[in-house]
């Protein structure tokens, strides 16, 4: 199963980790990446947190937080569902099959189906591009998508069932 980990907000958790890497050079990135991992989004607490720590102001992490498109400030839904967008992919149908995808979940890019089962996000290049158009979940990836696998896709993870192929 590709369950995203999420865990409630503690923010003792989070001073941990801002404190162990706060003396990094650029030290901003990586606790953004560490605080989305261990909570799979940066919550605005994290934000109040971070920004005295590394003496900037919370406009600051909030532009680089909108700046990258990993980043999410809202939790995702169980599942986070990326279609490839890169132009081999592209090539091989991916606007058809991120129509396809938006209109089956009932929603855009960066949103989260009405169930919390996913949350659709675009990628731009899973580096399988002889074998597009790419979807992947978590950390398995889903070659030569079409609307019909990706609606089985989509199914296996509503029931949580997601086999690897």
């Amino acid at each position: 199963m590709s369950t995203l980990g999420s865990t409630p907000w503690q923010a003792d958790i989070a001073r941990a980790i801002i404190d162990e890497l706060k003396h990094k050079p650029g030290a901003l990135l990586p606790i953004l990446h560490a605080i989305q991992d261990r909570f799979a989004h940066i919550p605005e607490e994290a934000v109040a947190l971070i920004a005295p720590a590394l003496r900037l102001s919370r406009a600051e992490v909030h532009g680089v937080i909108s700046f990258y498109h990993h980043f999410r400030t809202r939790a995702p839904g169980r599942h986070v569902v990326e279609v490839c967008r890169a132009e081999a992919c592209q090539a091989q149908g991916s606007r058809a099959l991120e129509a396809h995808a938006k209109a089956a979940l009932g929603i855009d890019y960066h949103d989260t189906s009405a169930d919390r089962a996913v949350t659709l996000e675009p990628v731009y290049c899973l580096g399988n591009c002889a074998c597009g158009p790419s979807v992947r979940v978590g950390d398995e990836i889903h070659a030569r998508m079409t609307p019909a696998r990706f609606d089985a896709l989509i199914e296996r993870l509503r029931t949580d069932t997601l086999e690897v192929k």
